[in-house]
């Protein structure tokens, strides 16, 4: 394993950039990853195949996941372990995966949508689109969802490996260094 580089601000000069058309990103990212599992959290089960999926594939694209926290599904735990996250200045997008179904205990979507200054609606729609190639109309029990939660992307995926490979790779490496330039470039004062 190789050592993690220091943790700097989102709104650090040396990782932000400009795209090809003038547009802000930052480069590399620094993710965190919430896992909501009752029975992993019970168990205190390390196995996650999910989360592992997320990290691996960030850390291919020179990326490094600086947080990763198992929660259970309850929408106190959810938006507790959030909230953390947010407040941290090193955390430049946050990644929830499990708990997006229809059944009465997937409240992820509910917990973090609450927190949500701005939603955005083409994620999920995108997301379930890409799905639908892949598992057909089963596409529909899918609640992902994401949006800005002070000023920091965050995206709700299901648990499983195939879902948070998809989203991930197809969807939020390709466009969250955008995103998180975009919803920061308030925060960076301008020599005069």
């Amino acid at each position: 394993m190789t050592e993690m580089p220091a943790r700097t601000p989102t709104i650090d000069p040396e990782r932000r950039n400009a795209d090809a058309h003038g547009h802000d990103t930052v480069s590399p990212l620094q993710a965190a990853i919430i896992t909501v599992s009752t029975s992993r959290a019970a168990a205190d089960d390390p196995e996650d195949p999910g989360g592992d999926r997320i990290e691996s594939l960030f850390e291919a694209a020179d990326h490094s996941v600086v947080e990763r926290r198992l929660v259970a599904d309850g929408i106190g735990p959810i938006q507790r372990t959030l909230d953390e996250l947010l407040d941290d200045p090193t955390v430049d997008l946050v990644i929830c995966t499990g708990g997006t179904g229809p059944t009465i205990d997937d409240v992820t979507p509910d917990a973090v949508s609450a927190r949500f200054d701005r939603e955005l609606p083409g994620f999920g729609e995108l997301f379930r689109r890409l799905s639908y190639e892949e598992i057909g109309s089963r596409t529909i029990a899918s609640r992902a969802t994401a949006g800005i939660a002070r000023d920091t992307p965050v995206f709700v995926l299901p648990g499983s490996r195939n879902a948070v490979e998809l989203a991930t790779e197809a969807i939020i490496l390709e466009e969250a260094p955008h995103l998180i330039g975009l919803s920061t470039r308030h925060l960076i004062v301008e020599d005069e």
